[in-house]
């Protein structure tokens, strides 16, 4: 993918945290990454390249294109990246790779219920919050928690039968009153499980008393001048409230289900579709569909349901709709939620199609301006060239030589006021001897028009001469002699004052320098002259080392290529000793050369 595919599309990536994807042309994934301004990262990857790391200009060359899927967060980016690379193990990911989870604050399924730090989460009854994106404020928490509301740490079975026969002692956290002694029976179960539903909806987010609670503890620290402990009461509820929710990228509760949304216009209609697999988010896609005059969007999602589960090859039988359609499949569950984790995901499946289709709006309006402007210049170039057509096809010629050596010249084509380079040509000039631009002109112009005739290819409605009167003249005559002149428009430009001639004219017409049409016709002028040019240096050079090294019998290309990269010139070839030239090119090679020069002394 080119820096030239990616400013195309620019416009179009929000400045939204998000994950994107880059994909070659076997529509296979080979880099997840995750941005907080998915704008500003991906146009990183398209910046200078000697910023950019040689790895990273490997991937960037062999993407074919890149999607990417909006979130409400950075973690709930960071969470995605990690659950799409475990996945689908991108060839330029080296992160991740690993199987690494992200920390869960687990309450577990059993009599006094512990609470603890885990990665894995087992389905086992147990309620996991999370995932947690930094273990360290993880920490914060739990100790937050059980600050708060003492609980037990030991992992003994505390059912009613082992605590009534004894069988445990209270340990060193009760007495210093982490704990309140659960396995002698010093705490009652029911006590114990109000404090765990309290931790619950203080997890869920539901911890508004307890906000106030720490701060009038801050409140009242302040006023004892104890400031250090403020402090710390304060970071600690700044690091709850930053991880009070859950995620909404991957969910302990929820399993695998489609989540579908629909938002539409006049004329079309888009459905987003979340697939969803072990409460984590898969892959998303959006589908464009046309509008009837009588379709609803029931009916459009309807039938939209079908193939997007056929196209991603889905067997769950849950789908979150945002209201009731009707489906043909009775085995299929429809939900819609209102609140809670299958609520957050719809709401991020219809944040997904709502931007896409603003994004296909501005596509219109952006196509719309660009063809506008275009038109604009190409109309104002017909009546400042007073010409009959307007000039959607222009072609520009220009020659290039080196005292008369090596003489090339370069033909570059514009198509609605934009360069078409599949249809630039290179000329090497064959009848024409010495430096003479004016023969060059007429033959290359005589060449060109020629091909295009016996080949019933469209014509250009102008050609511009990179040259003035002269150049102009020559390129008349072959015009004439193919019956094309009056037929096309020719104009000549010359450089020093970027005066415009037309033939049997000897006054120029003079356009205004900011004039649109004149950069145009400087912008092919420029073009042209760049496209010979290079043609001519890479002529020259191609020459150089075939007249010089590989006119020696058995001596080819790539033989010639090392040693002039080795010595720098064929001067220093010449005395270089057999040894020298046997260690690049070989004993047959060294020994060809060195009787081929010594033959010419």
């Amino acid at each position: 993918m080119t820096t030239k595919d990616y400013q195309e599309i620019a416009y179009q990536i929000p400045h939204d945290p998000g994950v994107y994807r880059f994909i070659d042309p076997n529509e296979t994934v080979i880099y997840v990454g995750k941005a907080k301004d998915l704008k500003k990262r991906l146009a990183s990857y398209f910046g200078e390249r000697k910023h950019r790391a040689h790895k990273t200009r490997t991937m960037v060359k062999n993407a074919h294109r890149f999607e990417y899927t909006i979130v409400e967060t950075e973690a709930d980016a960071l969470l995605l990246e990690s659950t799409l690379i475990k996945k689908i193990q991108p060839r330029y990911n080296v992160h991740l790779k690993d199987g690494k989870t992200y920390s869960y604050i687990c309450v577990k399924s059993e009599r006094f219920p512990r609470v603890f730090i885990t990665r894995r989460v087992i389905r086992d009854g147990s309620t996991y919050f999370g995932p947690y994106t930094s273990k360290t404020r993880l920490k914060i928490i739990l100790e937050l928690i059980k600050n708060l509301f003492p609980l037990r740490t030991c992992n003994f079975n505390l059912s009613q039968d082992n605590i009534e026969k004894g069988k445990f002692k209270v340990c060193l956290q009760y007495h210093i009153k982490n704990c309140l002694g659960a396995c002698e029976g010093l705490e009652e179960e029911e006590g114990y499980n109000l404090k765990i539903n309290q931790i619950k909806n203080m997890l869920r987010g539901n911890f508004g008393a307890v906000k106030n609670h720490f701060k009038e503890e801050m409140r009242q620290c302040a006023e004892k001048m104890e400031f250090e402990k403020a402090q710390i009461i304060k970071e600690k509820l700044t690091a709850f409230e930053d991880y009070q929710g859950k995620s909404t990228v991957v969910s302990t509760v929820i399993r695998d289900i489609d989540v579908f949304t629909i938002s539409s216009d006049e004329k079309n209609a888009y459905v987003n579709c979340l697939k969803v697999v072990n409460g984590a988010v898969m892959s998303t896609y959006t589908l464009e569909m046309a509008k009837n005059l009588n379709d609803d969007e029931k009916d459009l999602l309807a039938y939209a349901i079908p193939e997007l589960r056929e196209k991603f090859n889905s067997i769950t039988k849950e789908l979150v709709l945002p209201f009731e359609v009707p489906l043909l499949d009775p085995e299929l569950k429809i939900t819609i939620p209102q609140i809670g984790d299958k609520k957050k995901l719809l709401d991020l499946s219809q944040k997904n199609v709502t931007y896409y289709k603003l994004q296909k709006r501005k596509d219109a309006i952006n196509r719309l301006n660009k063809q506008t402007s275009s038109e604009r210049i190409l109309r104002t170039l017909q009546e400042d060239l007073q010409m009959q057509d307007l000039p959607l096809h222009i072609e520009c010629f220009d020659n290039s030589n080196l005292g008369g050596s090596y003489p090339v010249a370069s033909c570059v084509v514009f198509k609605n006021a934009k360069p078409s380079k599949k249809d630039y040509r290179h000329f090497n000039i064959k009848t024409v001897v010495g430096p003479d631009d004016f023969a060059s002109m007429t033959e290359v112009v005589y060449r060109r028009y020629k091909r295009l005739l016996d080949e019933e290819k469209p014509l250009p409605q102008l050609i511009i001469i990179d040259g003035g009167k002269g150049q102009l003249s020559s390129s008349v005559v072959s015009l004439k002699e193919l019956g094309l002149y009056g037929k096309i428009t020719i104009i000549g430009i010359a450089k020093r004052l970027e005066e415009i001639f037309f033939p049997e004219d000897s006054i120029p017409l003079y356009i205004n320098k900011k004039s649109e049409s004149l950069k145009l016709i400087q912008q092919a002028r420029n073009e042209a002259h760049r496209f010979a040019i290079t043609f001519h240096r890479n002529k020259r050079s191609k020459d150089f080392t075939k007249t010089e090294l590989t006119d020696i019998p058995g001596i080819g290309d790539k033989t010639a290529e090392k040693l002039l990269t080795h010595f720098g010139s064929v001067k220093k070839i010449k005395e270089a000793d057999e040894a020298s030239l046997v260690s690049i090119a070989g004993k047959s090679a060294a020994q060809k050369i060195l009787s081929y020069f010594n033959n010419q002394i």
